[in-house]
């Protein structure tokens, strides 16, 4: 096989595979948290084979170091710390710190230009 650019088409199927993955790992999560952990393993090596990112919508939904499937309030917790959220795993103590410094910065925005609004009118 030539080494070189995946056609798009592969990379498509792999996308869909990895969601179809998460999707099992959340619906078995209760009764087989074990089978939904082999689950997210799948999806990355599936990411990793096809050089390809997590989709968007589960890429905070594991553990990056043991790389478990997460439900908050189950086996993580989620808190707001300063300008950033941190993920808590239950499995083996990571946290994972995301800045949400944006949405704060979008929120003040569309604060100001309400008030200003209201004093045009």
């Amino acid at each position: 096989m030539t080494r070189g650019k995946r056609p798009k088409w592969m990379i498509d199927i792999a996308i869909e595979r990895m969601n179809i993955l998460f999707n099992r790992a959340e619906m078995e999560f209760i009764t087989h948290p074990e089978r939904s952990n082999r689950y997210v393993e799948l999806a990355l090596k599936l990411s990793t084979k096809y050089n390809t990112p997590v989709p968007e919508e589960w890429s905070r939904r594991y553990c990056r170091n043991c790389k478990s499937f997460l439900r908050p309030g189950r086996n993580s917790t989620v808190r707001l710390v300063d300008e950033s959220v941190n993920i808590f795993c239950g499995e083996c103590g990571h946290v994972m710190k995301i800045p949400y410094s944006k949405e704060k910065k979008f929120k003040r925005r569309a604060k100001y230009e309400s008030r200003k609004e209201r004093n045009d009118e």
